[in-house]
Formats: C-alpha cells, sequence, structure tokens
C-alpha cells in the first residue's frame, strides 16, 4: 500500500500577489522538498522566502483522508527593513495612492494652461478693442479684419522704378523696400463712389484711409499716384500721402492708395453735420486756398515742384481735419505743368469732372486744353462754388441755411452735361445768394468773393493767391474771428 502525503499552501509573489493551492503526492523524495519548513515567528505555521525573489509561502502537510481540507496557511504580514509590518495590499494602495494624487495635478495643471492661454488671448483682443475708440487719438484692429495679399512682387517697382527718389517726402519709396497692403488691415468701408470704396484701414497701429479704386479705373489711380509722387507736393493742406499697391482680394486685382485717415471726413459731410460760426468758416476757407495756392504754384530748384491744376475741385474731394482746417484730396484728374519746358501733362483719363461744379468753358467746350492757366481758372470756378456751400452753413443772427450743393433748385440730383450747360452758360445762372447775408460784414465780404471766383469769363477770375489775401482780410476785420494769418 502506498503512503500519501497532502499539503496545501499558500503563496505571495513578489510583487505581492497571493495565490493557494493543495494535493497530494505519493513519491516520497518530494516530501522533504514540501513539508521541510521553517516556522515563522508570527503564526503557527510553517513558512519560507522564495529564493531570489523577496516572496514567501506557507504550507502545510499532512497524512490521512481529506487532510488537505479547510483553510489555507496564513502568510506573515510584510516587514519593511526596519521591522514594520506592511499590509499585503501596499503595493495595490501606493499604486492607487498615486493615481489618485497625480491625476488631479495633472488636471489641474492642464486646465490652468489653458486658463492662461485663454487670459492671454483675451487681454490681447481688450488691447485691440480699445483702439475702435472713435478718437482718431486711437487705434483699430480686430481677428475679424480683412487682410490682403499681395498681387505678384513687383507692386509699383516696375510701374514707378524709374521716378522714384530718396528723400523727396512723397512716401512712396517706402514701396521698394516691401508691400505696402501687406501690413494693412481693413477695418470698416467708410466711402463708396463712381470709382471704388474708402476704407479705414490699420497700418503700424495708426489708422489710415484706403482709397480701393476698381480696375476700370486705373488711369485715376495710376495718376494720383503719380501726383503724390511729386516732390515736394507735401503740404498741411494737401491731404498727406503714404503710398500705392497693387494686391488682390477674393481673387481679384485691386489698386490701393493710402493717405491720413481723417475722422469728421469731407467738408461735405462736415456741412451736412453741423453749422458753422465765423471763425470755423474762416478757417475752413483759408486753409482750403492755402492748399490750392500750393498746388497752383510751380516751385523752381534742383527738386522743385510743377504747378498742379486739381480739375475737380469740390466740396466731397475737401476733407476736414480734428482742428478745424482742411485738405485738398482726389489728385486722378490733375494737370501739371513746367514753365521751363513748356510742358504741359494732362493725363489720358476717360473719367471727368463733376459735372454739377464745372466751368462753363467745360460745359460749352471752349476751353483752351493747351494752356495750363485754363485749368487753373476752372479751378477758381469750383472754389467759389465751395465757398457759397460754406457760407450758407455759416450763422448771422442764429440763422443758417440747410446743406444744399450748387444748382440744386434748377438741376436734378445727378445731372447731366446738357442740364448743367443749359443752367450755367446759356441762362447764366449762378447759386443764389441769401438775403441776410447783406447784412453782415464778412458774410457779404465773402459774396462778392464768390461772385469773382465764378464769373463766366475766364479772364476776370481771381487767382488762387489774390483769393487767399482777400479772405485773410476779412477774417482780420472780423472780432469773432481769431486766426494766426501768417501762412
Amino acid at each position: 500500500m502506498k503512503h500519501w502525503v497532502c499539503w496545501k499552501s499558500r503563496v505571495r509573489d513578489s510583487d505581492g500577489a497571493v495565490r493557494v493551492s493543495r494535493g497530494c503526492t505519493t513519491n516520497l523524495e518530494q516530501v522533504p522538498f514540501y513539508c521541510s519548513t521553517f516556522s515563522s515567528a508570527q503564526s503557527t505555521h510553517p513558512s519560507h522566502t522564495k529564493r531570489h525573489t523577496g516572496g514567501q509561502y506557507a504550507i502545510v502537510c499532512c497524512s490521512g483522508d481529506f487532510c488537505n481540507n479547510g483553510s489555507f496557511p496564513e502568510l506573515p504580514p510584510i516587514v519593511y527593513k526596519d521591522g514594520v509590518p506592511m499590509d499585503p495590499n501596499h503595493g495595490k494602495y501606493i499604486t492607487r495612492m498615486t493615481a489618485a494624487i497625480l491625476g488631479p495635478v495633472l488636471a489641474l495643471g492642464l486646465l490652468g494652461a489653458v486658463v492662461i492661454l485663454l487670459m492671454r488671448r483675451s487681454h490681447r483682443k481688450r488691447l485691440m478693442a480699445a483702439r475702435t475708440l472713435t478718437d482718431p487719438e486711437t487705434f483699430y484692429t480686430s481677428d475679424d479684419l480683412l487682410r490682403v495679399t499681395a498681387a505678384g512682387d513687383s507692386t509699383l517697382r516696375e510701374y514707378m522704378e524709374h521716378s522714384l527718389t530718396s528723400g523727396s517726402g512723397s512716401g512712396l519709396p517706402l514701396l521698394i523696400q516691401r508691400t505696402l497692403a501687406k501690413q494693412i488691415m481693413l477695418a470698416e468701408c467708410i466711402g463708396k463712389g463712381r470709382y471704388g470704396e474708402v476704407w479705414r484701414g490699420v497700418w503700424h497701429g495708426e489708422n489710415v484711409a484706403v482709397k480701393i479704386f476698381f480696375s476700370r479705373d486705373e488711369a485715376s489711380w495710376s495718376r494720383e499716384t503719380e501726383i503724390y509722387s511729386t516732390v515736394l507736393l507735401r503740404h498741411e493742406n494737401i491731404l498727406g500721402y503714404i503710398g500705392s499697391d497693387m494686391t488682390s482680394r477674393n481673387s481679384c486685382t485691386q489698386l490701393w492708395l493710402v493717405t491720413h485717415h481723417h475722422p469728421l471726413g469731407s467738408l461735405y459731410d462736415h456741412l451736412n453735420r453741423a453749422t458753422l460760426n465765423h471763425h470755423q468758416t474762416m478757417k475752413i476757407c483759408l486753409s482750403a486756398v492755402n492748399g490750392l495756392v500750393h498746388l497752383h504754384t510751380e516751385i523752381f530748384g534742383t527738386q522743385g515742384k510743377p504747378a498742379i491744376a486739381h480739375r475737380d475741385i469740390k466740396s466731397k474731394n475737401i476733407l476736414v481735419k480734428m482742428n478745424g482746417s482742411c485738405v485738398i484730396a482726389d489728385f486722378g484728374l490733375a494737370v501739371t505743368h513746367i514753365q521751363a519746358t513748356g510742358e504741359l501733362d494732362v493725363a489720358a483719363n476717360p473719367r471727368v469732372g463733376t459735372k454739377r461744379y464745372m466751368a462753363p468753358e467745360v460745359l460749352d467746350e471752349t476751353i483752351n486744353t493747351e494752356c495750363f492757366e485754363s485749368y487753373r481758372r476752372v479751378d477758381i470756378y469750383a472754389f467759389g462754388l465751395v465757398l457759397w456751400e460754406v457760407c450758407r452753413r455759416t450763422l448771422s443772427n442764429g440763422i443758417a441755411e440747410d446743406y444744399k450743393p450748387p444748382f440744386h433748385d434748377l438741376v436734378p440730383n445727378d445731372p447731366s452735361f446738357e442740364d448743367m450747360k443749359k443752367v450755367v452758360c446759356v441762362d447764366q445762372q449762378r447759386p443764389v445768394l441769401p438775403n441776410r447775408w447783406a447784412s453782415n460784414t464778412t458774410l457779404s465780404g465773402m459774396a462778392k468773393l464768390m461772385k469773382e471766383c465764378w464769373h463766366h469769363n475766364p479772364n476776370v477770375r481771381l487767382p488762387a493767391l489774390r483769393i487767399k489775401k482777400t479772405l485773410a482780410k476779412l477774417a482780420s476785420s472780423d472780432i469773432n474771428v481769431h486766426l494766426n494769418l501768417d501762412f
């Protein structure tokens, strides 16, 4: 009869995992292997340390039927090197504890990074939004603004490469350095016309005006760019020029002309908004004619300036600065003249001037197009109409007329050549002068001046310099006008 030896055991692996087993054997040679144990001090059951693994096991051997039934032997607690017992589930506890600590820390760190990113972005937006104020000293930019890209590499390089010089003060040599349109963000459309649109843009943190021409009006853009590039054109009463560029937006080529931005807009807009006192009226008129004198005058010298006739003087082409003075804008139809050579440069341009402001000799086509003086006299006629517009909005005894354009009572809103020719040339009518002007020294003097400006005979019209001196005299004799007349 074979002798059976049975056992039951509990084993703890080095990673803390515990497993149990039981069985019997008839191989007496294996009995010492199973049952030769050392007693544990903490248990009545024998236990062993697994060799080279750091694990433990406890085995109970017995003989007899079903002797290894029942519970398995217990293992002693895990002991640190300093003798403190450790829970056998300590490894799992450490893992859970680590996850419990690191999880929230990582989540908080990620949340903090997102918050910081959003705060920085919000801060940038607040700084940008702060510049949207209507104060002209503030500036504007936004993530929603339109950004444009250059249409090719040349922009104006080929167009103006032979006419650009450094130090002219015209601003155009900037375009040789880089493409201007890439640096400008368009903020809002502030005007539209037959030629295109005018946008307020932001360039290097400053507000600028961007005049965007339709491609069909390239001749006006080219001419205006050429005029603005003239040496010594810069003047306090000429719209400040920054540069021109060819660019594309939405796959359409655009022609840009970038100038200083004047938030009050045109004189036409200004007169529609408000009435004027005598001081404001004289400041507007004197500054406007001061710009016209600069245009009409040729400056001689190594770096001189040709005489320039505007050919489209009107209240919409005169802009009002924040200090109440004016600048002349829009040189798309300008004519230049150099006395030394007799050269008269009338650029080919299908565009015509504003019919409402056209002089009689233009309407009846009797103008001498070979004589530069003829073009200057056309400007003077139109300037006389602008004086009438301004004076109608000037208060006297608390009274001022509503704004109306010249000939508003004689022609439709968009008059034809024939409409204007009949009124101006055939009937020789001029805007009606309000009766109240006769009792006001300044306004009656202005009435006499504008009559000399819009005279039917061009040779009778006053030159711009004479108009300037007459206005200065009227201003100096008006106690309500306080201007520095040292032009």
